[in-house]
């Protein structure tokens, strides 16, 4: 049933409409690519944003979850912030805007995502992956910046590459594709902070491709602000003997739906997903992976770790497709939950689709609260029972971050979950 028919709009479906009828006019791009923006719009209003009768958001309810978009008019301007690791190279975007990049490690290009719109070099890349791709039409039809990101052949960039974006409020909506040349090795922070107590829709697609050997470690450090609302994608093609290591840290938000959809090209790929989830208050939060093993001899381990306050929601759905081809493929997936209150929830929906017949697949979910024992052997020593919990809390998702090789990193971003459960537990 299109919007038209059942003539049911919701408020946020209306803004929708409304926002690009208004904006429009001002989006960058070419003939080439303001036709895609009406193609990709015109798909998201027949298909108005989805409910759980869409297999996919199932326990993501898009269209009650997301009941209005936030005012386009914005006071205060997000201001910059430190750098997760000191000493990194920060590409930022500041309230949508991506400023200017300056001196960059030697390897590394990167253009303005709103120039490629402009020449219309970005038009093929707006186009929507599947029917159900509510998060690439929204942010395709909308997209004005963000920056694309080449690392060069050989190139093994020192220390962390920090993309920061920066808001106060309003809706933004960026773009970050990037491609990794023949055995490089990057790390890059994608990192997401909201400054402002009003609320904010930020959506955020990063394509990737990995090409031979190269050895990318991408990591996604979202923080929102207690009322915004937060819609990432993010795609990687792994080319031959690639690996491509994601940590995606949740920490923030009100409304958030991060899609993970990753797929082997080349014999010898390594995918390895790790993700920490903190919820708290009355937020909902949903990371959804589909995972395609294409090619014979590749290899993948996702695990996932939750920590759920309040009244919030989490949501993990893993889909992962071994192909007819893909013998040999070695998959792994684990999904682990504390529940610490009564009125919390997380739902774990793990998939295999394997149609190859010689593989080792294997998936596992726990929810659980923490071990009476384990709390009572720390009090017993003299601990109080709030900072025991801590401890024990701390110890179940640090040891994900703890993977990490840069001990810098490793312990700022446990600096990071350290402040957000002394801050809710």
């Amino acid at each position: 049933m299109t919007l038209q028919a059942a003539n049911r709009l919701t408020a946020a479906e209306t803004q929708l409409i409304e926002a690009y009828t208004r904006e429009i006019g001002s989006l960058p791009g070419d003939a080439s690519v303001l036709l895609k923006r009406d193609d990709l719009f015109d798909g998201l209003k027949r298909q108005g944003l989805p409910t759980r009768r869409v297999e996919s958001f199932h326990y993501t309810d898009l269209k009650a979850l997301l009941r209005a978009l936030p005012s386009d008019q914005v006071g205060a301007i997000g201001q910059p912030v430190a750098p997760v690791v000191t000493e990194t190279k920060v590409l930022s975007v500041l309230q949508g805007v991506a400023q200017d990049v300056g001196n960059l490690p030697e390897g590394v290009s990167v253009s303005l995502y709103r120039d490629l719109l402009k020449s219309g070099a970005a038009a093929e890349a707006l186009t929507a992956h599947g029917n159900d791709d509510t998060v690439g039409r929204i942010n395709g039809a909308f997209v004005r910046d963000g920056f694309s990101l080449a690392v060069a052949d050989g190139a093994e960039v020192a220390g962390p590459i920090e993309i920061q974006s920066v808001h106060a409020a309003g809706h933004l909506h960026l773009r970050f594709p990037a491609s990794f040349g023949k055995g490089s090795k990057a790390t890059i922070i994608e990192r997401h902070v909201g400054q402002s107590d009003a609320a904010a829709l930020a959506t955020v697609v990063a394509d990737l491709t990995l090409a031979e050997g190269a050895e990318i470690t991408w990591i996604i450090l979202q923080g929102e602000g207690n009322a915004d609302s937060h819609l990432g994608q993010i795609r990687a093609d792994l080319g031959p003997d690639a690996k491509f290591r994601l940590f995606v840290i949740n920490a923030g938000g009100k409304l958030v739906r991060q899609e993970v959809h990753v797929k082997t090209s080349g014999e010898g790929a390594d995918f390895t997903l790790r993700g920490v989830n903190l919820l708290g208050g009355d937020s909902h939060t949903d990371v959804t992976m589909t995972l395609g093993h294409n090619v014979p001899n590749t290899t993948s381990t996702e695990i996932i770790r939750n920590v759920v306050f309040d009244k919030a929601r989490g949501v993990f759905q893993g889909m992962i497709r071994v192909a007819p081809d893909a013998q040999k493929t070695d998959a792994r997936m684990a999904c682990n939950t504390l529940l610490m209150s009564d009125e919390a929830e997380f739902s774990v929906k793990p998939e295999l689709e394997i149609f190859a017949d010689d593989v080792q697949c294997a998936h596992g979910a726990t929810v659980t609260d923490i071990q009476a024992n384990h709390l009572y052997y720390l009090m017993s020593r003299g601990i109080p029972e709030k900072t025991a919990r801590g401890l024990l809390i701390n110890g179940f998702v640090a040891e994900i971050v703890e993977e990490l090789e840069d001990e810098a990193l490793v312990e700022a971003l446990e600096t990071i979950i350290t402040d957000w459960l002394e801050h809710h537990g």
